[in-house]
């Protein structure tokens, strides 16, 4: 495998592989993502409304603490073209979608015993169900950000046309996680526990609720060292700043996302043979 990662032909042949498999069980992939919407909330008073209720929910807890009880501000100036709500959700609502699937992905083949020990499933599906059914809130999220800096600034960042390619990349590394945590977790039943606290901690080592310049100078190392920062920071280019801010976030970002994708897919595809024997 290490002579492929930075191989494009392998990231091409396994993104073709996803795409080939997708197209060929649309249909069941459909159905599984509506399920997987869906059968969450089953039996609940408020049903499906929570796909949109939960993300809100928290951003407005967030929203709450951050201005109202530690009084954080920014904005007002040529370098900070929008308040501090704005910054503080344009770099949480990507991870918001990131910490659901990788939460979701660590039971994702346990959940389905029954159907990864049929023969004729495509249990590839069931990682990706996940990742699929998280843009509905993100969307949501997306939405309600992009009407709130219109209604208070008048306009949105030209930025906003390249939500699609961070989306897409976004995509491709949540699938790679899926897929490798879904595989491990089948084997390694505690991996749920290690990840909610990585998704709990993790949230506070991000640039999300302060800018970089707040952090002192000995912690500043471990913003660079998280790779999800840079997730963040292009986040902030499109949705808060306007321009690339952080050009070189880009590139590591894209790169990674690859190099996720396709050593998530490789893991997963040298494990599931195995799974139907450990659950």
């Amino acid at each position: 495998m290490n002579s492929n990662i930075l191989n494009p032909v392998s990231h091409i042949r396994a993104f073709g592989d996803i795409v080939a498999l997708l197209t060929k069980h649309k249909s069941l992939t459909w159905e599984m993502t509506k399920r997987e919407l869906t059968d969450k909330y089953a039996g609940q008073v408020f049903g499906t409304a929570w796909i949109i209720g939960h993300p809100v929910i928290l951003m407005a807890v967030y929203i709450f603490v951050f201005c109202f009880i530690f009084r954080a501000k920014v904005g007002g100036t040529p370098d900070m073209p929008f308040n501090y709500p704005v910054y503080l959700l344009s770099g949480l609502i990507p991870w918001l979608a990131f910490q659901e699937v990788i939460n979701k992905s660590c039971s994702a083949i346990t959940s389905n015993s029954s159907l990864v020990k049929q023969i004729i499933f495509p249990i590839e599906i069931l990682p990706v169900k996940g990742v699929i059914a998280s843009f509905a809130g993100m969307a949501v999220t997306i939405i309600i950000l992009a009407s709130y800096t219109l209604i208070i600034y008048g306009y949105l960042p030209w930025t906003y046309a390249l939500l699609p390619v961070l989306i897409f990349f976004q995509g491709l590394c949540m699938m790679g996680f899926a897929y490798i945590l879904s595989a491990v977790g089948a084997f390694l039943r505690d991996i749920k526990d290690f990840v909610q606290v990585f998704c709990l901690a993790g949230i506070y080592v991000m640039p999300i609720f302060f800018l970089p310049a707040w952090v002192p100078l000995v912690c500043k190392p471990i913003l660079y060292i998280n790779p999800f920062s840079y997730m963040v920071w292009c986040y902030q280019d499109v949705l808060y700043f306007g321009r690339f801010e952080h050009p070189w976030a880009w590139p590591i970002f894209i790169l990674g996302s690859l190099i996720s994708f396709y050593i998530g897919y490789w893991g997963f595809s040298k494990l599931k043979v195995f799974l139907g024997n450990v659950l």
